[in-house]
């Protein structure tokens, strides 16, 4: 039975092994100048973002800057919650969904 991974199929999988040579160390040292060889090239390629991916980058780094959860503020409103003392400003929380909402939908 063969299984289609993402279109390849059966016959396009190199199924050969690589045959080890009777010199063993001196395959070993050559196999080894050649991935230093590679190595250096490879240092002289470049890469380049995009501009979404950039801009992702800097989102992330400013997101990173805000801690997770603000404990105080969290303590503050559990007390408040518990001695019936907080309060909802209906206004600014509906001004909060819209702006929610327009940054989302557009």
């Amino acid at each position: 039975m063969s299984v289609d991974v993402n279109g390849i199929n059966q016959n396009q999988i190199n199924t050969q092994r690589p045959t080890t040579d009777k010199t063993g160390s001196a395959a070993k040292t050559v196999t080894a100048e050649q991935a230093k060889a590679q190595s250096t090239q490879a240092h002289g390629e470049n890469v380049s973002l995009s501009s979404q991916a950039r801009d992702l980058r800097q989102l992330e780094q400013k997101l990173g800057d805000f801690p997770e959860m603000d404990d105080e503020k969290i303590s503050q409103i559990r007390s408040a919650l518990e001695d019936g003392s907080y309060k909802i400003d209906a206004q600014k929380l509906a001004q909060k969904m819209l702006d929610m909402d327009k940054s989302i939908f557009g």
